[in-house]
């Protein structure tokens, strides 16, 4: 199997080198670029094929929300959205986390996170979850709770969260959730990654995958978020 492809766009340097030199340790992971700003950042995703791109929030020249807007964009012209965006930083406000996922970052993680946890999240943003740091998992539920605005005036992307359709009830219906797959995704709604759960639910890493695929495909959800808010909006988890 390749290496998961990474860049590290990060202007503090001392934050940079340490994360180059963890990752560059971590098996199945190769770090391949980095960028000290904004505008170099933007332009390395733009020349260079990586799987996934570690963004600091808080960049100078342009921050990391705007490049990641930026960068969608550029995306969505070349017709290629296989790079994935992890947004690091130290910001655990519900405003930057909200507008995090709002311009297109994939994964929110804290700086502070310990490298088992941040190599995890690496794999799951390459294989397509979106992975979101427990120290901010409450703000995006409440608000996944709550409703949050459709961004529909400024184009931006959301957090999808419109009630579930009739052809989604029926879908429940004929393809209902066992009752370990609700174990499953309960755990899911609270921010637990597959291995969490496979220690709560004293099963192997290994099924809870299998079980997340099944989650996945009866929900008709693209990631574990997805799933988390059909999960709230359908009353299978509250």
């Amino acid at each position: 199997m390749n290496d998961i492809r990474v860049i590290l766009i990060e202007d503090h340097d001392v934050v940079r080198i340490g994360l180059r030199t963890t990752l560059q340790n971590q098996e199945g992971i190769s770090v391949v670029g980095e960028a000290a700003n904004g505008v170099h950042g933007l332009k390395l995703l733009e020349s260079t094929q990586v799987d996934v791109a570690l963004v600091d929030i808080g960049l100078p020249g342009i921050d990391g929300i705007e490049l990641t807007r930026q960068f969608r964009k550029f995306q969505a012209e070349q017709g290629n959205n296989h790079t994935k965006i992890v947004m690091l930083t130290m910001q655990g406000s519900e405003e930057s986390v909200l507008a995090a996922f709002a311009a297109g970052a994939d994964s929110y993680c804290m700086k502070d996170i310990d490298m088992k946890r941040l190599s995890e999240a690496i794999e799951a943003t390459h294989t397509g979850s979106s992975w979101i740091d427990p120290a901010v998992a409450n703000i995006v539920l409440r608000q996944m709770r709550q409703g949050i605005p459709d961004g529909s005036e400024d184009g931006n992307r959301t957090i999808q969260i419109s009630a579930v359709d009739a052809e989604m009830e029926k879908v429940l219906e004929t393809y209902p959730l066992t009752e370990r797959e609700l174990e499953v995704l309960e755990l899911i709604v609270s921010g637990c990654t597959n291995e969490a759960i496979a220690e709560r639910l004293y099963i192997t890493v290994g099924t809870v995958k299998t079980h997340v695929r099944n989650i996945l495909s009866k929900l008709c959800a693209n990631d574990r978020t997805e799933a988390a808010v059909r999960a709230l909006r359908s009353g299978l988890v509250s």
